[in-house]
């Protein structure tokens, strides 16, 4: 029984010291409690603890603890589902021994608590932390849990069109080994680091002093965006990956390191102290968008960086099999980059594909030259051409000779994709429509296809095969809010589902 004891004295205390690590220097707000059954009670509590500022970490207290009536894993699982709560940990002792060990900054009582003896008291008060009682705020908000909405899905509902495979000659079981096949694959992207933040907001009404919405923010949510999500969807479908990118010396580019890290992709960034990391804000109510803010600096990185960049791009290219060009035309892809990275990769054989978003008016997509996949969207390839009448074929054409481009495809949003493709046989010009009809939330759609279809073709997969997977990926892509990569097991779990004839248009 001694042995037990110290044995459980010694996880405690391992715990306690990894959470402070996690914290990276944030101050720590810390809750106990059973947690049987949540109630709005216990969000009130925990969405008042979050508002003071930090980390919040939530101890669940052990089986066998008075009151506690439900296994502690299950107890563990549904806090975890509050979007309020950063981390949550498996006590093993009483809340007072591991605030002890831990040394929060804040422990977070309800005010039930406030007028009776409480042991944490005379615990916080030795090394200067705060007991705070608060109950919060005694509405309930619609919002409080977030977490399962971002980053998570519904089941999607995928209708895989046969006819495309039939026109095209080949079956769904071909696509198998070509997922498989991503596996050996070695990607470099390159382009703007983006972070999207999606803000969940309380909906209060309209302002008495003018016809504007009022709202309040009750919880956010950040994603990696950008050239990143790019590099982090081909590191879930199966690829050793290397991210190269510029980003300012701030939060927001310590947030994407982190990230990126954990996903298990190689980060190369060059830190600019003269812009600030990309940062796009979401403001959503009710699973609607009501307000997009941008936090950016347009305009090419300076020639120093440049250089900085060609040279880590020249070294990565050494062992990679893809180059895949990432561009939002915030400046860390200036055409001398392109073009220099661009040479290097076609002396050493590399696939090279390339999505140059239209986030301004100085798009164009067609400065890629000698790409063996571009997917802009008809507005991008209709502003790469500058022309907004001719058919959406002819302006394809014209694309891809422009570009030198070995495919183009156009992505048309809930209409699919154009493909078009010279010497991709019998059929030149094809059409897939958009496989989830019900999507919830299109973010990161464009990147999911961009990706897997240029990854496909790495590993010899035709255009026709390339953009069936890069379709259904996409479909998978926006049955979730937030741009969350899609794992390889996924997409060979979306092959093997029914075939369905639906209705297709031909272009």
């Amino acid at each position: 029984m001694q042995n037990t004891v110290r044995d459980d004295d010694a996880q405690m205390d391992l715990l306690a010291r990894e959470v402070r690590l996690r914290a990276k220097g944030d101050a720590i707000v810390f809750v106990s409690g059973n947690f049987n059954v949540l109630h709005t009670g216990h969000l009130r509590l925990l969405r008042f603890a979050s508002s003071l500022g930090g980390r919040l970490v939530v101890g669940v207290l052990p089986d066998g603890q008075e009151g506690a009536i439900i296994r502690q894993a299950t107890r563990i699982r549904d806090v975890k589902a509050i979007g309020a709560v950063h981390e949550v940990v498996a006590l093993r002792e009483p809340a007072e021994s591991f605030i002890f060990r831990l040394r929060p900054e804040t422990v977070v009582k309800g005010r039930e608590y406030q007028d009776v003896y409480n042991i944490e008291q005379e615990i916080v008060s030795s090394y200067g932390g705060k007991l705070i009682f608060s109950s919060g705020e005694a509405r309930l908000y619609s919002s409080e849990l977030m977490s399962p909405d971002l980053g998570r899905g519904t089941t999607p509902e995928i209708a895989k069109p046969i006819d495309f495979l039939e026109r095209n000659r080949f079956r769904i079981t071909d696509l198998v080994e070509i997922i498989e096949a991503f596996r050996d694959l070695s990607v470099v992207a390159i382009g703007d680091l983006i972070i999207d933040e999606y803000i969940n907001c309380d909906p209060l009404g309209m302002s008495r002093e003018d016809p504007t919405l009022v709202v309040t923010p009750v919880e956010s949510r950040r994603f990696v965006g950008g050239a990143g999500i790019v590099a982090a969807h081909a590191k879930a479908l199966g690829a050793s990956v290397t991210f190269i990118s510029v980003a300012g010396q701030d939060e927001a580019a310590r947030f994407a390191q982190d990230e990126l890290s954990a996903r298990g992709v190689a980060l190369n960034l060059l830190t600019d102290t003269t812009r600030p990391t990309t940062l796009k804000q979401r403001f959503r109510a009710s699973g609607k968008t009501l307000l997009r803010v941008n936090h950016l600096r347009q305009g090419s990185i300076n020639p120093d960086l440049q250089a900085r960049l060609n040279k880590m791009g020249a070294a990565a290219l050494k062992t990679a099999d893809i180059l895949l060009f990432s561009d939002f035309n915030y400046g860390c892809l200036p055409q001398p980059v392109v073009d220099h990275l661009s040479a290097r990769a076609r002396d050493l054989g590399i696939l090279m594909a390339a999505d140059s978003q239209a986030s301004s008016q100085m798009s164009d997509v067609s400065r890629f030259r000698g790409m063996s996949l571009i997917t802009p969207t008809e507005h991008e390839a209709r502003l790469a051409m500058r022309d907004e009448e001719a058919g959406l074929i002819m302006i394809a054409d014209r694309l891809q000779r422009a570009a030198d481009a070995e495919n183009v495809v156009v992505t048309l949003g809930g209409e699919g994709v154009l493909i078009f493709s010279p010497g991709g046989g019998a059929h030149h010009t094809d059409r897939l429509p958009a496989f989830n009809r019900s999507p919830r939330d299109v973010a990161g759609a464009g990147d999911s296809f961009f990706t897997c279809t240029a990854m496909a073709l790495r590993v010899g997969a035709d255009i026709w095969q390339a953009a069936y997977l890069g379709s259904l990926a996409a479909a998978w892509q926006v049955s979730h809010v937030g741009n969350t990569p899609m794992p390889a097991a996924e997409l060979l779990r979306e092959v093997s589902q029914p075939l369905v004839r639906m209705h297709e248009s031909r272009p």
